[in-house]
């Protein structure tokens, strides 16, 4: 595995050796031992299965206590993949990085707690997996509106977006309740 921090250090790139022949390939998706070595020493208590359709657009998530490390990775299709600093006394507060994770690509990314995660759904369908070091906690999970104009997101050219009623009720991050 290959780890590669982004323009924000703490969420990181990871790229798992493919092994691949004409039977189709085999990766590890996650080795507690290469990920405490790399940094990332959490312990996974909960996997998440979505499948969504092209420009379906889900975030940007996250909770307020309980707050949720994710890994995540595509199973099937593309998405292009948002984390934003929301971490108040972080040198990168209100940044973001967006990455474009696919089956293809087989790259997953690593956002820690204390980062608002979304995604938005490139092929005719995706499958996002994602590990979480909490639980889901309904009580704590917030929304910050996926087009805030102070986060300045380049989503992808594409339909307009398809959102939840909970997602298009977000508030800007500057309404947000976040993390000290």
């Amino acid at each position: 595995m290959k780890f590669v921090p982004t323009e924000i250090p703490d969420i990181v790139l990871i790229q798992p050796r493919v092994f691949e022949d004409e039977r189709g390939f085999f990766l590890e998706s996650y080795q507690k031992q290469r990920f405490v070595e790399a940094g990332i020493p959490f312990e996974f208590v909960q996997d998440n299965h979505s499948l969504s359709r092209r420009g379906v657009l889900r975030g940007l998530h996250y909770q307020i206590r309980q707050a949720q490390g994710k890994l995540v990775r595509v199973i099937s299709g593309e998405v292009y993949d948002v984390a934003v600093d929301i971490r108040r006394s972080s040198p990168t507060f209100g940044r973001w990085v967006g990455i474009n994770l696919s089956a293809q690509n087989k790259t997953m990314l690593w956002i820690p707690p204390g980062f608002a995660h979304g995604f938005y759904v490139l092929s005719e369908q995706a499958e996002v997996l994602y590990k979480a070091t909490d639980y889901y906690a309904p009580q704590w999970e917030r929304t910050i509106l996926w087009n805030d104009a102070s986060l300045n997101i380049h989503w992808p050219e594409g339909p307009t977006p398809i959102v939840s009623s909970k997602d298009a009720a977000g508030v800007p991050l500057t309404m947000a309740e976040l993390f000290d």
